[in-house]
This record gives structure tokens, C-alpha cells and sequence, in this order.
């Protein structure tokens, strides 16, 4: 069956108002489907009776109009999609609807976990679209729980720190980085990589792999760890825009890693800019594989 689609926060409500008794699940996303995207929801119908799907592409997250112009709009695919993965009901605003004339609140989430990785490179700005688009698309759907992929580490760190200091109540689920058979990290970018492109782009899970190797053998310094990564990036000819190791919950820098600790990055292969991150824990060597997954618990 077809999920059904609702444009306002009006019509979201009157949908779901039947269904405030049992448990109501949640996927953002910004549309363009993929099989990241699809995880989610699949994890979403394991756990809900009612399973809800945004789609907007929030314009405030991106800092270039060639990126937000750029980005994939496939509402017809991604509704047959949905649906197969068993979404009830997809909610897809204008942004007149999420921002109306007039706005002027800003959700702003203060310290590291905005300031570092994508924040010192992309601005503030960035994690406060995010803070922002996320906190209205909660504060509309009311779900019993929220599911987000760990590609984006730093987003589901910023979102549960918000939930926790707003009080919003809600479930935060982090479910695996979805990957593709080399270990890419599924995204809706990803489409715009050439063949050659692609192949380059398969250097970020090996140095991921080359990394998580590194820590294995008992390499603690956040430097060295950091260091393999770019060296092999270098190899395929990609510069990151920044490699780093930072403690998994605060985001904060560290010396030395003595506890779980994010190692993230960005590069650009070609025109598309791709994230990637692994999770570094003392007495696990491999805690997240770099291959193709589906949703378990972190």
C-alpha cells in the first residue's frame, strides 16, 4: 500500500492523532532515498506500530546554493520506496510551511559539538539549521522514537543534545552507517560521482579500515591515527578537508584515546563532498565493519 502524503503540520497531526496510543516511529530525512535511508525505516517498522517520513531539504543546512540547487529531489521514487519499506505516512512541507513568513527562532545547541569537524569548517550556521529544522520536524510528528544513521555522527550528537536540554520526549536511535559492497558509506551525493569518481571514493573506507588496523595494533596518539587516514587518502589523490579524533560524546580534542573516540572527516572527490567517521573503542578492534550493513543497535 502507497504511505500517504501530507503537506501541512496541520494534516500531520489530524493523521496521526489516532495513533497517540501506540508507539509512533520517525525517519528525517531530505528525500532522495537510498538504501542508508531505507535501514532506518525497515528499523523503524521492527519497532513501531506507525511509521513516519519526512522529507524536506532544509535549506538552511546548506552553506553553497550550487550544493542546496544541486541536491537530488525524487519525491515520486522516494514515496514507491517508502512504501515498500513500509512507511504509513510521509510528511513533505513546502518551506513556507516550515518556515513561515515571519520566522525568526533559531535553535542553537553551544560548545564543541558544534565548533569542531563540520562546525569549524562549515559554521555554526550549519548545526543551527539543523538544530532548528530538527526541533520543529520532532515538535510536528511527536514520535515515540527518531532514527538517524551514524554517518552523521556530529548531527546525532548535536540532536540528542538537544532533546536532552529541551526536554523534548522522544527516543534518539543511531543505527549503523549503511555501506555499499566496498564499504562507501551509502549517500544521496554519492550519485553524483562519476565512474572514475567512485573509484576514487573507495579510498575513504580503506582508510578507515587502514585506521581502525592502526588502533588495533595499540596506536593510541590521535595524531598518528589521523595521519594514516590522510596518507591514504593521498594515495588515491584526495585531500581531506580535515581528519580528526575527538572523544565520541563530547567531541572534545584528546590526547590520548583511552575511551570510545570519533574519528571523522571530510573529503572532496571531485565536485561531491563526502563524510565518513568510525567509532574507536579501547577492546574492540572493529566496531563498526566497513562493509555492507544493516540496523543493529551501536
Amino acid at each position: 500500500m502507497s504511505p500517504r502524503i501530507v503537506r501541512t503540520v496541520a494534516e500531520l497531526r489530524a493523521a496521526l492523532a489516532p495513533h497517540r496510543a501506540s508507539s509512533i516511529g520517525f525517519v528525517p530525512t531530505m528525500g532522495a532515498l537510498h538504501e542508508g535511508h531505507l535501514s532506518l525505516l525497515r528499523a523503524a517498522r521492527d519497532e513501531n506500530a506507525v511509521v513516519v517520513l519526512s522529507i524536506f531539504v532544509n535549506p538552511t543546512q546548506f552553506g553553497e546554493a550550487a550544493d542546496l540547487d544541486a541536491y537530488p529531489r525524487t519525491e515520486a521514487s522516494d514515496v514507491a520506496l517508502a512504501g515498500g519499506a513500509g512507511t504509513d505516512l510521509i510528511f513533505a512541507p513546502s518551506v513556507g510551511e516550515m518556515y513561515p513568513a515571519g520566522f525568526a527562532t533559531t535553535v542553537s545547541v553551544g560548545g564543541a559539538i558544534t565548533g569542531t569537524l563540520e562546525g569549524a569548517l562549515r559554521g555554526r550556521s550549519h548545526f543551527d539549521g539543523v538544530a532548528t529544522v530538527v526541533s520543529k520536524l520532532l515538535l510536528a510528528v511527536q514520535p515515540d522514537r527518531a532514527y538517524f544513521g551514524a554517518k552523521d555522527a556530529q548531527q546525532v550528537v548535536v540532536v540528542r543534545r538537544m532533546v536532552a536540554d529541551l526536554g523534548i520526549p522522544v527516543e534518539i536511535i543511531t543505527c549503523p552507517t549503511s555501506r555499499d559492497a566496498d564499504g562507501l558509506a551509502r549517500s544521496s551525493r554519492n550519485t553524483r560521482l562519476s565512474p572514475t569518481e567512485r573509484e576514487l571514493a573507495a579510498a575513504i573506507p580503506r582508510s578507515l579500515r587502514a585506521a581502525q588496523d592502526a588502533f588495533a595494533s595499540g596506536i593510541r596518539d590521535p595524531r598518528r591515527l589521523a595521519a594514516t587516514v590522510r596518507e591514504h587518502l593521498a594515495a588515491a589523490e584526495l585531500e581531506p578537508e580535515y581528519v580528526e579524533v575527538v572523544d565520541a560524546d563530547s567531541l572534545e580534542p584528546i590526547a590520548q584515546v583511552a575511551s570510545p573516540a570519533l574519528l571523522a572527516f571530510a573529503v572532496r572527490v571531485g565536485p561531491v563532498r563526502l563524510i565518513d567517521n568510525v567509532v574507536l573503542v579501547p577492546g574492540v578492534t572493529d566496531p563498526i565493519p566497513l562493509a555492507p550493513t544493516d540496523r543493529s543497535h551501536p
